[in-house]
């Protein structure tokens, strides 16, 4: 266990968890945030999600495929889930789950509207603390459907705070701590703070439930017979389950109060109140809300046993006060002697110091406080967004047993070519409200950040995803559950080959990580090869590749021209996931021969494409006039280059790979396969004379592999450096900034297709949802655009500077431009002289709110002109990034 090093107790429970002498690991928040409005949930003839499971029915539905909960946690199989519900005595129902805007109700598309943060969590999860900003006024529903019904794309969303719900503070800050004694048995405290002026009331329901296994009618794994829970004593609830045994949830009373009610139903469909036919339960899913709302007391069992179980707390808050609860959830066998008091509240303080322990040995201690702040807030959010993931494609078009049959269209509709495709695991979300489901190439990015926390998870996510349960038998990644055969960029190589050097140092790394995912790699890579090069002219199309909504036409539907689109990105991100395979086969060939031959055939393919890129037709997909790349349209013989300057283009300088002579001349097979190609392919040799070190000897010793020329590099550079394009105070922007008052227009018989400048929320609605790519500052290309700039600089050196911001004077090396894009990034997040941070827009909130400005959300991208964010609130995955943008010194140089 290399990361351990004696890093203290957390460390030290990594290490029982990798060993499996421990299964530290099992419990988790690994509760989505949203189940209802999945694709896995939709049982429609159209596969209209957001209407087959809306959210006015989750309270009523059992779900099939998992579940969902406010700060809750559960096992890694979602068998028990533990979860908070909440209310004010002024909502219409009882608040136990997140509520936003689904997609069509969205001006942008779907959208949480709700106020919560992820404040802690270590990678075991021995420690967990998450913030809900609960308001005391009627939550308003309808007036955020109205309002943003009523909204253009030209208007921003309309947001909780915007409707004065938080108006003198009246709202109750909800804290949820974790800790764990043993890795099954949790201690938990919820801090419930009244923020207003005045004293308040508040009814808290902490939730136990099973995940409902037993109605469908299958069985086998996943499966398991009807499970129970009941009362015992004054203060327990007893949770019976075949496979998880038998755990008690034990309820403390508040100071100077009552033991809670406690409260029975079963996680049963309300089938009466969704479709107007007899329930087969006698007490159903909803029975608390009826029963606490609505004052039934009819609608929970009078004889205290179900399914589903809840603690029944009614709280009166001071005004600027707080009341703290007390509970135990643990399996028989751990049943402490006793259950609350000094050793309950020594053992959150122990585990707190614990966290930070184990953080400090992480982050630089030069790194100033607040920067820390926000790297630890950065690392609970990409924790927390941790899920349970479970979707068999084949059920799931198939029906149950005990359920009406689906609509034969869905034999015809989506994902019906991937009934292979089983997946129960936990994984990596992108946002577990906005996007509860894995996107593939999301997920590569997220294993970067991870490496430095939990190596070992970093390394079993990609290999995941590579098994054949996940992977297509033709090679190809699945997508996201919307539409699994969509194409992602080939990131995956990359992220296998840095999670590789960043865990372990030269002779001490993990070579059978590398050789079990170079070995499916190179059934993706064929994918890519065989099915997204359409004329074998080394020229790619590859569909929308994620950069929706950036371009004249939506890449992943057939082009209104008709003709074929070749891609300036799709061929770069070829190259990339070669250079990337080249440099995995040629560190397994130091101690394996065998793979020197695929990495000769690596080479030969990365300067085939190089070449297409750079000249095929006169300049292939480089317009010498603008110097820069652009996709091109090929229509009737005709090549068209479509002028939009995006990030399209910048993706060729990904391409970058420095190889060293030593180790080419230590793998002969090699070396003299390259020499023979270099000397018999001279039509190609052209492409490649700046592999050699320049004269001088600086970079003596290393070759560079690269789609631009030094030449060519330097003048995409001016644009991407250049305030009036692409550079911003927050980074690198998605479309150049020229594009505001110069859209780029193409016209297709009697319709023109326009791109133009957009920094903030998306004016399109190409590829639906919120995604705008023709402005905004994205983390995850930046981060790679810097990775790059890494790479030529230890191949140039000092011998190539460029001017840094185009047109200052000031001149930098490449390693400096780095380092200055990094800077421009965390300068997102962090607070200037007034307190304001750029993320969180104009919201006084966060820069004077003594319960706000300490607290950082991570969004999906960010306004190409504020900095303000923008999409998913909580995207903390690819966005959580930006703390090796502030721990510099522990990017390991590619």
């Amino acid at each position: 266990m290399s990361q351990t090093r004696g890093l203290g107790a957390e460390a030290r429970r990594l290490a029982e968890d990798e060993r499996r002498s421990s299964n530290w690991k099992r419990w988790g928040p690994y509760l989505s945030e949203r189940q209802w409005g999945t694709v896995r949930e939709d049982y429609s003839a159209q596969g209209n999600n957001w209407t087959d499971f809306p959210h006015d029915a989750a309270r009523s539905r059992a779900y099939r495929w998992g579940e969902d909960g406010l700060l809750g946690v559960t096992d890694r199989q979602c068998r028990l889930c533990f979860a908070l519900a909440l209310w004010n005595e002024k909502d219409p129902f009882l608040k136990e789950r997140l509520y936003g805007l689904s997609g069509p109700q969205g001006n942008h598309g779907e959208d949480v509207k709700e106020e919560y943060f992820y404040l802690d969590s270590t990678p075991t999860h021995s420690y967990l603390k998450g913030l809900y900003k609960y308001p005391q006024a009627a939550f308003p529903y309808d007036r955020l459907v109205a309002e943003n019904r009523h909204r253009g794309r030209e208007a921003p969303e309309f947001e909780l705070v915007d409707t004065g719900i938080f108006h003198e503070e009246r709202y109750f800050d909800v804290f949820t701590e974790y800790a764990k004694a043993s890795p099954d048995a949790l201690l938990i405290r919820i801090t419930v703070a009244n923020r207003g002026p005045e004293a308040a009331r508040i009814h808290v329901l902490p939730t136990l439930w099973f995940r409902n296994t037993w109605a469908w009618g299958r069985t086998g794994e996943g499966y398991w017979p009807k499970p129970r829970m009941s009362a015992e004593g004054e203060d327990a609830i007893i949770a019976e389950q075949d496979s998880l045994g038998r755990y008690r949830l034990h309820a403390q009373a508040p100071e100077g109060g009552a033991l809670p009610e406690r409260l029975f139903t079963e996680n049963e469909t309300n089938l009466e109140r969704l479709y107007g036919v007899p329930n087969r339960a006698r007490h159903v899913k909803d029975a608390f809300h009826d029963h606490v709302v609505h004052g039934r007391r009819d609608a929970v069992n009078p004889e205290r046993v179900g399914t589903k179980a809840a603690f029944h707390y009614v709280l009166e808050v001071p005004a600027g006060g707080s009341v703290r609860l007390s509970l135990r959830l643990f399996p028989e066998a751990e049943r402490p002697e006793v259950l609350f008091g000094e050793d309950f509240d020594r053992l959150f303080e122990q585990r707190i110091h614990e966290a930070d322990e184990f953080y400090d040995a992480r982050l630089p201690s030069t790194l100033p406080e607040e920067e820390r702040r926000v790297a630890r807030q950065a690392y609970a959010g990409l924790l927390w967004s941790k899920q349970f993931y479970h979707y068999a494609v084949q059920p799931w078009l198939e029906g149950d047993p005990n359920s009406p049959p689906p609509p034969a269209s869905r034999l015809k509709g989506r994902n019906r070519d991937w009934g292979h495709l089983y997946n129960r695991d936990i994984i990596s979300m992108p946002d577990k409200w906005e996007y509860p489901w894995y996107a593939a190439w999301d997920v590569a990015f997220h294993m970067i950040p991870f490496a430095r926390i939990d190596p070992l998870f970093a390394k079993e996510q990609l290999v995941l995803f590579l098994r054949e349960w996940y992977m297509h038998p033709n090679g190809q990644i699945p997508a996201y559950e919307f539409e699994f055969s969509d194409v992602n960029p080939p990131v995956h190589a990359w992220a296998c080959w840095r999670v590789y050097k960043m865990t372990g140092t030269q002779g001490r790394r993990d070579r059978l990580f590398l050789a079990r995912t170079f070995q499916k790699l190179l059934l993706n890579f064929t994918w890519w090869v065989n099915r997204k090069d359409v004329d074998g002219r080394n020229l790619f199309t590859g569909g929308f590749l994620g950069l929706d909504n950036i371009g004249v036409f939506d890449r992943s539907k057939p082009l209104p021209t008709g003709g074929q689109l070749h891609q300036a990105d799709g061929t770069a991100w070829m190259a990339f996931f070669c250079t990337t395979m080249l440099s995995m086969a040629l560190e397994l060939a130091q101690e394996d021969p065998a793979y020197e031959d695929i990495a000769s055939k690596f080479f030969e393919h990365f300067v085939a494409i190089v070449d297409a890129m750079n000249h095929l037709g006169g300049s292939g997909l480089w317009e010498e006039e603008d110097g820069f790349y652009y996709d091109h349209l090929w229509l009737e013989g005709h090549d068209v280059p479509m002028r939009v300057r995006s990030m399209v283009g910048l993706v060729p300088l990904f391409a970058a790979e420095v190889l060293s002579d030593r180790l080419i001349e230590r793998l002969p097979g090699f070396s003299k396969r390259m020499r023979w190609f270099l000397e018999n392919r001279a039509d190609l040799a052209h492409n490649i004379s700046y592999m050699a070190a320049p004269e001088g000897g600086e970079a003596g010793g290393y070759r560079l592999l690269a789609i631009p020329s030094r030449e060519r590099l330097v003048r995409v550079l001016r644009r991407v450096l250049d305030p009036r394009e692409f550079l911003s105070d927050y980074g690198v922007r998605s479309l150049s900034r020229v594009h505001a008052e110069e859209p780029f227009v193409f016209r297709v018989g009697h319709e023109a297709h326009r791109v133009g400048y957009v920094p903030g929320e998306s004016d399109s609605g190409m590829f639906g949802g919120n995604s705008n790519w023709r402005g905004p500052v994205w983390f995850p290309l930046n981060y790679l655009l810097i990775e790059a700039l890494e790479r030529y600089h230890h191949f140039y050196g000092d011998s190539l500077k460029v001017e840094c911001p185009t047109g200052s004077g000031r001149m930098m090396t490449l390693a400096e431009v780095a380092r200055e894009l990094s800077s421009r990034l965390c300068r997102l997040f962090l607070p200037d002289a007034t307190g304001r941070r750029p993320c969180h827009g104009e919201d006084p909130r966060f820069a004077e709110g003594p319960d706000w400005r300490e607290l950082v959300l991570f969004h999906e991208y960010f306004h190409g002109d504020s900095g303000r964010g923008l999409g998913a609130t909580h995207q903390t995955g690819w966005t959580a990034l930006v703390v090796q943008c502030l721990t510099d010194a522990h990017r390991t140089q590619g």
